[in-house]
């Protein structure tokens, strides 16, 4: 592979001689000063080729890659750079990146003085699960005399993979155990009477309500006692992801089936932390993965690695194999949190008999996602007959989702109409209400 480069200047000067010689047939004394500077470029050429060459580790690189990437977030690589010439060299670098970023212009340059060493950050977001694998970096060194340049090709492969939105489910974890999911945009459910599960007796303060108020300990103690009640713990919430074709329409660059992905995994921890038990379930023509409902230490890695796994098939979802599943192997009462889109109101309409015989043994909660692009449509004006038609159109179909959602009320489901982007939001949201309203 080539290493070494004549830079611009190189044949603009040669260029320029090569007229001086052209003119020298007119004007004699042109050749011997395009001689001596024809010369002069050549010792120059030499000397800087020489400097350049003289060490064979002349530049050391080094790539600090995380040791999974996570999707639809922003992650930090880091070049680690040093200069083994005792003179100060100019740097190109060209990081090799991985195929599914499609970036073929990535460049960075940087002046490093002799003997030192400098650090390079940039950013990637990664849009689909996977192997990612980084290649060489290559670094172009420009000599002093920035006549010559040097390419140094430093092996860096590394394969990194790309997890579900594990910097999501962190951040919510963190607000969650803070009390503090406000600042995420989760809403503050008003809770309704109070828990019944006792945990312990205390001693009455200023603002316990006084229907807590233990008798029998009073008595004993001689000072009012009160019952200290907990929410209802190690309830099941089970996430379901459809990862039929209705799955893998795309929005922003990721589909529908990496959101919901996305929103699994961050519901699943915010139920752990909640003391509830979290378990997952993944279907299209015939059941994928099935993950128990537990709250063991480790619990959410199980689910993680299974979510990375998922695919979207081509088929279409067996709804009354998922209830046959569910049937069989949930045998409490437990929260359904399923993911899915329906595009016709027929649609739902033919799942119907499905979902119900699912909400008739548990809480079933039907996620249903709204075609942003739809409602730019129906938002934007229309100047001609054209447009009124499309407009006319997209206004049905956006009528025809909040349909859904009616029409799974009245059969006794919950449903959610939600864009991707607040899909995790309004999902925790209605999660956390649930629990207030000690539905689950």
């Amino acid at each position: 592979m080539q290493s070494f480069y004549l830079n611009k200047i190189v044949y603009y000067i040669g260029g320029a001689l090569a007229l001086c010689f052209i003119a020298s047939y007119f004007v004699p004394q042109l050749y011997a000063v395009a001689s001596l500077l024809l010369l002069f470029l050549v010792v120059a050429v030499l000397i800087d080729t020489l400097l350049v060459y003289r060490k064979r580790n002349g530049i050391i690189a080094t790539r600090t890659t995380p040791d999974r990437l996570s999707i639809g977030d922003v992650n930090r690589i880091s070049l680690h750079l040093f200069n083994n010439y005792p003179y100060p060299v100019s740097l190109s670098i060209i990081d090799e990146l991985p195929v599914q970023f499609q970036e073929r212009n990535w460049v960075r340059h940087a002046s490093l003085a002799g003997n030192q060493g400098t650090d390079i950050h940039y950013e990637v977001k990664p849009l689909t699960r996977g192997a990612y694998t980084f290649h060489d970096i290559q670094v172009f060194v420009t000599a002093p005399l920035r006549l010559v340049t040097r390419r140094f090709t430093i092996p860096a492969q590394k394969t990194t993979k790309v997890y579900p939105s594990f910097v999501q489910m962190r951040r919510f974890q963190l607000l969650a155990i803070s009390n503090r999911l406000q600042e995420a945009g989760v809403k503050r459910s008003p809770r309704l009477g109070h828990s019944m599960e006792f945990e312990h007796i205390k001693e009455y303060v200023r603002g316990d309500d006084y229907r807590t108020i233990n008798w029998k300990a009073t008595g004993r103690k001689g000072n009012i006692m009160v019952n200290n009640y907990t929410d209802e713990r190690s309830q099941q919430v089970y996430c379901i992801v459809n990862k039929g074709r209705v799955m893998k329409m795309p929005f922003e660059g990721m589909t529908l089936l990496d959101y919901a992905i996305n929103a699994s995994l961050v519901l699943s921890n915010i139920s752990l932390v909640k003391q509830d038990k979290a378990g997952l379930i993944t279907f299209a023509e015939n059941l994928d993965s099935f993950v128990p409902a537990d709250k063991r230490p480790g619990h959410i890695s199980r689910i993680l690695e299974t979510l990375y796994q998922q695919e979207t098939r081509f088929l279409e979802a067996d709804y009354e194999k998922l209830y046959t599943v569910i049937r069989n192997k949930i045998n409490s009462r437990s929260l359904l949190v399923l993911f899915t889109n329906f595009e016709s109101i027929e649609s739902l309409q033919r799942e119907m008999p499905a979902l119900k015989k699912m909400a008739h043994y548990h809480l079933l909660l039907v996620v249903i996602f709204e075609n942003t692009a739809i409602k730019g449509l129906i938002e934007s004006s229309a100047s001609n007959l054209e447009e009124v038609y499309i407009k006319t159109i997209a206004e049905k179909f956006a009528f025809e989702k909040r349909q859904m959602i009616k029409e799974l009320q009245q059969n006794g489901i919950l449903g959610i109409l939600t864009t991707p982007q607040q899909l995790t939001v309004n999902t925790i949201n209605k999660y956390l209400e649930l629990k207030n309203r000690a539905r689950i």
